[in-house]
């Protein structure tokens, strides 16, 4: 697929990418590496695309930071479209205790205290309450992403 984009590369094996494209190249673009997975491999499955300012934003904007805990509990969900006021309302502010989470523009930072395997704060409860497609990442892959992103 030629997509427009050049300086293309992968971090680990996660489904994480990183590449330069002109601003035109960007409108359409999940869209478009979607239909192109489908395609090619026969899995439809949705993409999340953020800039490298986006990227520097969400690493500056984490509220968990420095807050002593430790940075492998830190996780971060890459919302596909800004959730509406109503629907960041109806959220539970304190679903699964001792765990947090805030909202965010496009993410939802997350700090789980016992980890992501034990929360109820999953892909799951953020999709039926926010009704838009998420990604997970944990706070290492942000921070490196974010540094990839910025060159």
């Amino acid at each position: 697929m030629d997509a427009g984009c050049s300086r293309v590369e992968t971090y680990i094996q996660s489904g994480n990418v990183v590449f330069e494209a002109l601003d035109v190249a960007l409108k359409g673009l999940p869209e478009a590496i979607s239909a192109a997975i489908l395609e090619r491999f026969g899995y439809k499955i949705p993409v999340i695309v953020r800039s490298a300012a986006q990227m520097a934003g969400v690493v500056e904007s984490n509220p968990f930071l420095g807050t002593d805990t430790p940075e492998k509990r830190l996780h971060v969900y890459f919302l596909a479209d800004t959730p509406g006021a109503a629907a960041v309302e109806s959220l539970d502010p304190d679903p699964s205790p001792p765990d947090e989470f805030a909202v965010k523009g496009q993410e939802v930072y997350l700090r789980l205290a016992n980890g992501m395997g034990r929360t109820k704060l999953t892909n799951t409860y953020f999709d039926s309450k926010l009704g838009t497609t998420r990604t997970a990442r944990n706070w290492k892959t942000v921070w490196r992403l974010a540094e990839m992103s910025a060159g």
